[in-house]
């Protein structure tokens, strides 16, 4: 997609921000708008799910510490009805915590204080990177023994079981499964899946291949995804 296209797409719909804190959300507004962007607010989690529903915006940037409905479990319920992009954006800098809302679904995290400059263009990034995945592909379907992923209606079965997975397990697992046999690192694999212009940390890589091998595991016949010490990751199909 040409440089202006994705622009275009980017600025049709809005940005819910979700923040009890006002002027944290005026800040962000005031940012994001001098790049053309729409804003939309709300100040606790059971007013950002709504406004989800009803606005269906372009992208969240999320909290978590929420009167109401904390950020995890509104994530939770968002991730129930749109794969929206998510970009958690929260005092809680923790390990655990940024592992937990890739987990959920967010696309990105980032920790309070911010500067708003980055977040800006990790929204650019995200949303980028989201236009381009939307684009249609000539191969829906990827079909190997005991696994079958479709890609339009991101579906994975497994020996005959569909099994649930976030955007991102999904994504990971499509990109291997694209390339069997071949050995990724993690910096080739945190570039295909989250984009060159990414800004996480690359363990992100191995969290989302541990949960793909206990998922997937669970239900198929032998361990798909193998690690090539020293090395990285490749999808093994015999």
């Amino acid at each position: 997609m040409l440089q202006n296209e994705w622009v275009n797409a980017l600025h049709e719909g809005l940005i819910l921000i979700v923040d009890d804190e006002k002027h944290i959300c005026e800040l962000v507004s005031l940012y994001l708008e001098q790049e053309g962007f729409a804003t939309e607010v709300a100040y606790d989690g059971e007013e950002a799910v709504q406004k989800a529903k009803t606005l269906n915006p372009l992208l969240i940037i999320l909290d978590i510490m929420l009167p109401k409905l904390n950020g995890w479990d509104v994530c939770r319920q968002v991730r129930k009805f749109t794969n929206v992009p998510i970009i958690m954006l929260t005092a809680k800098g923790e390990e655990f915590d940024k592992v937990l809302g890739l987990e959920l679904g967010a696309d990105d995290y980032i920790t309070k204080p911010f500067s708003p400059r980055e977040l800006v263009a990790r929204v650019k990034a995200v949303l980028r990177r989201t236009v381009i995945e939307e684009q249609p592909s000539s191969e829906e379907v990827i079909q190997l023994p005991h696994l079958t992923i479709n890609r339009s209606s991101r579906e994975v079965v497994v020996a005959g079981k569909e099994v649930s997975l976030t955007p991102k397990e999904f994504d990971l697992l499509w990109f291997l499964a694209k390339n069997p046999g071949k050995v990724f690192t993690r910096e080739q694999l945190s570039a295909a899946v989250w984009g060159y212009d990414y800004y996480g940390d690359l363990r992100t890589v191995d969290t989302h291949i541990k949960r793909l091998r206990e998922k997937v595991g669970r239900k198929h016949p032998k361990q798909l995804i193998k690690t090539v010490w020293g090395v990285g990751y490749k999808l093994e199909v015999n």
